[in-house]
């Protein structure tokens, strides 16, 4: 059984920054992509970043400039960088691991979510 460990969320003040992490854990063998997704009261779930095994990202144009995404094949670790954060950034943020192998064959996986609020 995988599961994917997030960490990093948090209350910042406008124009700061925070790290998310998300691990994942079990018998995993290897990783397509993993990401970030996020959804706030009252709108629909959408992709931040992403990024390929080989290293390949990809962001919304939205937070294109003030996020980066990482991540570490070796830990399966995903990394969120983010900065310059606005209120509209405000939301619970997922972590998503895309065609994960494993012994028992290929799925998807979802993190539990990490709330992110920007406020003053």
């Amino acid at each position: 059984q995988v599961q994917l460990v997030e960490s990093g969320g948090g209350l910042v003040q406008p124009g700061g920054s925070l790290r998310l992490s998300c691990a994942a854990s079990g018998s995993v063998f290897s990783i397509s992509a993993m990401g970030w997704y996020r959804q706030a009261p009252g709108k629909q779930r959408e992709l931040v970043a992403a990024v390929r095994r080989g290293g390949t990202t990809n962001y919304a144009d939205s937070v294109k400039g003030r996020f980066t995404v990482s991540r570490d094949n070796a830990k399966n670790t995903v990394y969120l960088q983010m900065n310059s954060l606005k209120p509209e950034d405000t939301a619970v943020y997922y972590c998503h691991a895309e065609r994960v192998a494993t012994p028992q064959g290929v799925s998807d996986y979802w993190g539990q979510g990490t709330q992110v609020t920007v406020s003053s």
